[in-house]
């Protein structure tokens, strides 16, 4: 029996009303998730990994989310959760780069704003210059990121800039990012990225190799090779990111690679905008396996009225999935 008729036709009822209701009140996420994905999203009664972060985006409004997508307060939350862990230092901050100070622009460092991806500017030699950083930082705080795609935890955040010491990371030599998906203090799959050398693998829970290839780099000749040191790194993480990612019922926690140690990246909450996908099924799959929704914030809390039958309804159907 499919999970849906384990389920009261009262909750069907519930959850595919809901189904119209979100659907038609956010036609816009609902037409680019088809778009890119190519099938239509049931984000009431989420099942699929797209879907699932699509079903956050909407209706999780865990605050925790808002700290872990600023940049400069999830250092300090990192920080408490792992007091041992290395980061890169924040140098400064504040609310215009024009305040950067001049010997700071000479390098090595990073400007970066806090609420938002893709805003870093890698300075080096004085270049570029302070006045082409200046301007780009400014257009950076006047945008209010992940509106196009949802991303709402972005919203809340104060927008600052910042400029942070730049690393030696091991590109072309061992990796530059590490990335460890988790859900639920359980390690989904480890994903591991050489952005020098334009090459990506895949790791288990057991830091052993996967098949598949990424969104970053898909060819099959983009495969980073293995080597101890790689797999020593890996397994590091693996050890570290349950302490960073707690409870959350999934999360993927960034680290960066140097020729002496791991150091803290980020906390990712929306993987991709929620698009990203990998040739190798069993990825997506793990993680709808481990992906609780039970211990979201949203079925955690307290609701009136509708919102209470809907999450009831929901909470019914995640019970009759895990028992079948």
């Amino acid at each position: 029996m499919t999970t849906a008729a384990n389920i009261s036709w009262k909750n069907r009822l519930v959850l595919s009303v809901a189904r119209l209701w979100l659907t038609v009140r956010h036609p816009g996420l609902v037409a680019r998730f088809a778009t890119k994905l190519g099938y239509l999203p049931n984000p009431a009664a989420p099942e699929r990994y797209h879907e699932l972060l699509l079903w956050r985006k909407i209706l999780d409004r865990n605050p925790l989310f808002v700290t872990l997508t600023d940049k400069l307060a999830a250092k300090v939350y990192i920080r408490d959760t792992c007091p041992g862990i290395a980061m890169p230092k924040t140098l400064w901050s504040g609310g215009d780069a024009a305040d950067i100070p001049a010997d700071m622009l000479i390098g090595p460092v990073v400007v970066k704003a806090n609420h938002g991806c893709a805003m870093n500017i890698f300075v080096s030699d004085g270049e570029p210059d302070r006045a082409v950083i200046v301007r780009k930082a400014r257009r950076w705080l006047k945008k209010r990121y992940g509106r196009r795609d949802g991303e709402w935890a972005y919203w809340p955040v104060d927008p600052t800039v910042f400029a942070e010491e730049r690393l030696a990371l091991c590109g072309g030599t061992i990796a530059t990012d590490i990335k460890v998906h988790i859900c639920s203090g359980v390690i989904a799959h480890v994903w591991v990225e050489d952005k020098t050398a334009q090459q990506s693998l895949l790791f288990d829970r057991e830091a052993n190799p996967l098949p598949g290839r990424d969104p970053d780099y898909p060819r099959e000749d983009q495969a980073l090779p293995v080597s101890a040191r790689l797999i020593d790194y890996v397994r590091q993480a693996i050890s570290i990111a349950p302490g960073i990612a707690g409870d959350l019922d999934y999360i993927r926690i960034d680290f960066l690679v140097t020729d002496e140690r791991l150091y803290a990246g980020e906390v990712v909450v929306y993987t991709a905008a929620g698009y990203g996908t990998w040739t190798n099924p069993a990825i997506t799959a793990e993680i709808e396996r481990l992906w609780r929704l039970e211990q979201s914030a949203f079925l955690r809390r307290r609701h009136k009225g509708a919102m209470r039958l809907y999450a009831e309804a929901l909470s019914a159907r995640c019970r009759s999935s895990r028992d079948h």
